[in-house]
């Protein structure tokens, strides 16, 4: 094989020694701050409805309608494509694909809403909303109607609507418990954060509630709404999102884009107010730089028009959000928000299309990484976390079948986790 190399060096093995002592304060710091995605599946979307309107069959009736205005409006898996410009071989298993889930699953993130979908209230009335908010919440996860993740918007950390906030979180939470406990899908969402220090009040809220209650230290967590746009650029110019991340101890999960509010802020006029607005891709990629490898989420807006009316007007409104949501995914933001049964069949029929319509070009390229197989693409280990993340997102949401995703990249569930999380332990692949 030729002939064997003289190995040299000319440093001390202190020299490394000293180095690693040096950045010992760097290396927890890094670890401590960018811990990377936490592994755990991400909606694809939250649904908020008021908080006297939730009822124990919300979630059933938001499917229920998703079914009837596809029955009216889409029939069929080629007409359901025909108007979304779903290419024909992805049409029949996206269309089956989106009528079982809204059977099986219509929404995978309830926001119960105490903040402007709810509004102002005498504080008795709030109160029993609250309570019986907490009740609900329990009683689904009981009997397994539950989503998968549900909560509460309450008000926010204002002058004018901080107590009646955190009055309400007191007693939805205080609800829970007495209920049997907090359930593991539990959301809070905080909306119009401007200051850092309104995040580090609201985890002062939890850290008393926890102690009270004898709960773990940080077990309830809780998403940041950007709705302001001094939470993207603070007064000395500083990215604020960044330090409201850092403002939250670790209890951040998620950063969510609050199309209407966030655009109002800047100046925008209604009629252009909308998630794909240059001033709302500015916000949004702040918010994804400050959030990248910490662990929380960004997730996109919503839009306010609702396909509602005569066909051809539902179509122009589906074609819009399903061109929103597709934008978005290619973006990386992989939520979003849904204000309208309606937009349901959209919602996952772009999702499914993004990831059907990507499943095999992603298992090849991560089976030749695998197996070191080469290629026309050279692709590396960051490149296979991403590929290993947007499989286990297909999967996740119903778009993709682990089963199939393992006969294509010959690679488990678990090999999957390993590659898009590897510091959660050794990556160890079981490679065809």
């Amino acid at each position: 094989m030729g002939q064997q190399e003289k190995v040299a060096t000319s440093l001390a093995g202190t020299v490394s020694e000293e180095i690693s002592a040096s950045l010992t304060a760097v290396d927890a710091e890094l670890a401590r701050r960018y811990p990377g995605d936490p592994g755990t599946r991400q909606p694809v979307h939250t649904v908020y409805v008021p908080g006297d309107v939730f009822e124990p069959g919300t979630l059933r009736s938001w499917g229920d309608q998703a079914l009837a205005a596809l029955d009216e409006h889409a029939p069929d898996a080629a007409s359901f494509a025909a108007v979304l410009g779903i290419p024909e071989e992805l049409a029949g298993p996206v269309h089956d694909r989106v009528r079982a889930k809204l059977s099986r699953e219509p929404v995978e993130d309830l926001r119960i809403d105490f903040e402007d979908g709810y509004g102002p209230r005498p504080d008795a009335e709030e109160d029993e909303a609250a309570a019986r908010a907490a009740r609900l919440v329990s009683e689904a996860y009981e009997n397994g109607t539950a989503a998968p993740y549900m909560g509460i918007r309450m008000k926010c950390m204002e002058a004018g609507v901080r107590d009646r906030g955190i009055r309400t979180t007191d007693v939805f939470l205080t609800g829970l418990m007495a209920a049997g406990g907090l359930p593991e899908g539990l959301v809070l969402t905080l909306p119009k954060v401007t200051y850092p220090e309104q995040v580090t009040a609201f985890v002062q809220l939890l850290e008393a509630f926890e102690k009270a209650h004898g709960l773990d230290a940080g077990r309830i967590g809780f998403e940041i709404q950007i709705e302001t746009s001094q939470s993207i650029l603070a007064a000395d110019g500083t990215a604020a999102v960044a330090r409201m991340i850092d403002a939250a101890r670790g209890r951040a999960t998620g950063l969510h884009y609050g199309t209407f509010d966030y655009s109002a802020c800047v100046g925008v006029s209604a009629a252009y107010q909308a998630s794909d607005h240059p001033a709302a891709d500015h916000a949004k990629a702040v918010m994804q730089v400050a959030a990248a490898g910490t662990g929380v989420r960004v997730s996109d807006g919503s839009t306010n028009v609702l396909p509602v009316g005569p066909t051809a007007q539902v179509h122009e409104a589906w074609r819009l959000h399903y061109g929103l949501t597709r934008r978005a995914l290619a973006r990386a933001y992989y939520q979003g928000w849904d204000m309208h049964p309606g937009h349901l069949p959209t919602r996952y029929a772009a999702v499914y299309a993004f990831y059907r319509e990507g499943l095999e070009p992603a298992a090849a390229r991560l089976a030749a990484y695998v197996a070191k197989a080469g290629g026309d693409v050279m692709d590396e280990p960051a490149t296979a976390k991403a590929l290993s993340g947007y499989l286990l997102r297909g999967i996740d949401c119903g778009a993709l079948d682990t089963a199939e995703v393992a006969r294509l990249t010959g690679l488990t569930r678990a090999d999957l986790d390993a590659f898009a999380s590897p510091r959660r332990g050794d990556l160890t692949v079981t490679a065809p």
